[in-house]
């Protein structure tokens, strides 16, 4: 239970009491429990949804949900995505990694973040509620499924703080745990069609974090927080493009 509260902790903006835990030893050792909280937060987004769908139309009530998703994470993915996005205008990794680093937002960030934001929130508003509240489940648990799996099979980038710890923390019995948990969430949710889904946004991750790790030496926090973006953009896109889960 230590490791869901500090996942918990690290992962949202849900004010739990005790000391913040080590990088390496809390974040790492609790990685296991990340899709974890994803699906802890996909519950509270289907509430969430749930409400604003009775008072308001659907491209609002999408809105305001995927608001509310982004302010309990704290902005924390979208900071990396973000980040990242401005990095690829770098002359060579030292530069894209100084530019990363940079608190300021660039050009390439703001646009990035507005048009993923605006896919997210038009993909969920063309959703069914049968379809919707099961995409609220996936996509969290499926995000956070990701920075284990990344962690073991990319290489950590030399001096990077936060991700280099993170990735060095992270065993290869966590990375596998937490893709179960993704895995056994999505057939819950929408049957053998679940793994689909699953498979592109880890399909779709992989190639993401490979171009990203090229440019700049290796996993770092931005490019795990970006990743966890682009894998619950996909489970968004699948399934709002799939008939199926129209019926």
């Amino acid at each position: 239970m230590t490791g869901l509260v500090a996942a918990a902790r690290y992962l949202t903006i849900v004010p739990i009491p005790g000391a913040a835990p080590g990088r390496a030893n809390g974040f790492g050792g609790a990685a296991v429990w990340f899709p974890v909280v994803g699906l802890g937060l996909g519950a509270v987004l289907v509430g969430v949804d749930r409400v604003t769908a009775l008072l308001f139309p659907s491209l609002l009530a999408a809105l305001l949900t995927v608001t509310a998703w982004k302010l309990l994470t704290g902005g924390l993915h979208l900071d990396g995505l973000a980040d990242c996005l401005d990095g690829l205008v770098g002359r060579d990794r030292e530069h894209r990694l100084a530019i990363m680093r940079d608190s300021r937002i660039g050009t390439f960030g703001a646009v990035g973040l507005i048009l993923f934001l605006m896919l997210e929130i038009v993909a969920l508003s063309g959703m069914d509620w049968n379809a919707r509240w099961r995409t609220l489940l996936v996509a969290p648990t499926i995000g956070r499924a990701t920075p284990p799996l990344l962690a073991r099979l990319f290489p950590a980038a030399p001096g990077e703080g936060q991700g280099a710890a993170f990735a060095g923390a992270v065993r290869r019995r966590t990375a596998i745990t937490a893709i179960i948990v993704a895995v056994v969430v999505a057939l819950i949710a929408f049957g053998a069609s679940g793994l689909v889904a699953l498979a592109l946004a880890l399909a779709v991750a992989l190639l993401a974090a490979r171009f990203l790790t090229a440019r700049v030496g290796g996993i770092t926090g931005d490019v795990l927080g970006a990743v966890v973006e682009v894998a619950e953009l996909t489970v968004l896109l699948t399934v709002a493009g799939w008939a199926g889960a129209r019926l």
